[in-house]
């Protein structure tokens, strides 16, 4: 099933290619042929209890839609939704539309995974993902999903997922793999990947290019303390996937740095 698709500029002709700049958690500035698309867009130094760690990275310029995989706080978080401009698309999973209207966004496209629409030059297609669907504590639910952004060259952001055999059909089109590979505390809950499930992961989807995300970011404030070497799952992460998936090159980013491809 396809969603109507809503319209963005076309691109330049030379404005091909695939730049991924790494904001933060799972904020990622995913930019193919020309079309700019965020990914759960977090731009605040605190959410609920949990404050940034890493540098603050100031975020400049529009973007053609934003991407969630979500609906927990740390992923789609409204204040930082209405730091965008004013009738920035979104595309969310199904049935989160109404909630977000309520919110004051227009959204325009709600997704479920193996459907798609497109935002320009690019093609967003949403997969499937294994997390909590709800949005705790009273909040709405929404099923998980992980995008492809595909052009001329294709990203995956695997949004906040744990294993699961369908990744292997992603085997043999992604060029760059945005896979999380911890938390924000000391320990992770069901429906995430470690270093190890990330790295298998990226065995399975065997990309060109993995990017590490969702690690080092953010943590609990006071009383507790931050983990004491925050990029220590970044670096794990590069270990294991050196060893099961030589062919897969590994590019760690600090938060704000940008690779092209």
């Amino acid at each position: 099933m396809t969603s109507p698709a809503w319209r963005a500029p076309e691109p330049d002709v030379a404005a091909t290619g695939l730049a991924i700049t790494w904001l933060g958690h799972a904020t990622v500035l995913v930019e193919i042929d020309g079309v700019r698309a965020i990914t759960d867009p977090v731009l605040r130094d605190r959410v609920g209890p949990l404050v940034r760690i890493s540098p603050d990275v100031e975020f400049l310029g529009s973007v053609d839609c934003v991407l969630l995989s979500h609906l927990h706080a740390d992923h789609t978080d409204l204040p930082s939704l209405r730091m965008l401009e004013p009738g920035t698309p979104i595309v969310a999973p199904h049935p989160a539309a109404r909630w977000l209207r309520r919110a004051g966004f227009e959204v325009a496209a709600e997704l479920r995974p193996g459907e798609e629409t497109r935002v320009g030059a690019a093609r967003i297609i949403a997969t499937e993902a294994r997390h909590d669907p709800r949005r705790r504590p009273l909040g709405p639910a929404g099923a998980p999903l992980g995008y492809i952004v595909e052009g001329s060259r294709s990203a995956y952001f695997a949004g906040d997922t744990d294993l699961f055999d369908g990744m292997a059909n992603l085997r043999g089109r992604i060029d760059v793999a945005l896979l999380p590979v911890w938390g924000w505390g000391r320990t992770l809950g069901p429906g995430h990947l470690d270093p190890d499930r990330a790295a298998t992961a990226a065995e399975l989807i065997a990309p060109r290019i993995a990017v590490p995300i969702h690690w080092g970011t953010f943590a609990l404030g006071r009383p507790w303390r931050p983990v004491d070497d925050p990029a220590w799952p970044a670096r794990r992460f590069a270990e294991l996937t050196a060893g099961r998936a030589p062919a897969v090159e590994v590019r760690v980013l600090a938060p704000g740095a940008c690779t092209e491809v």
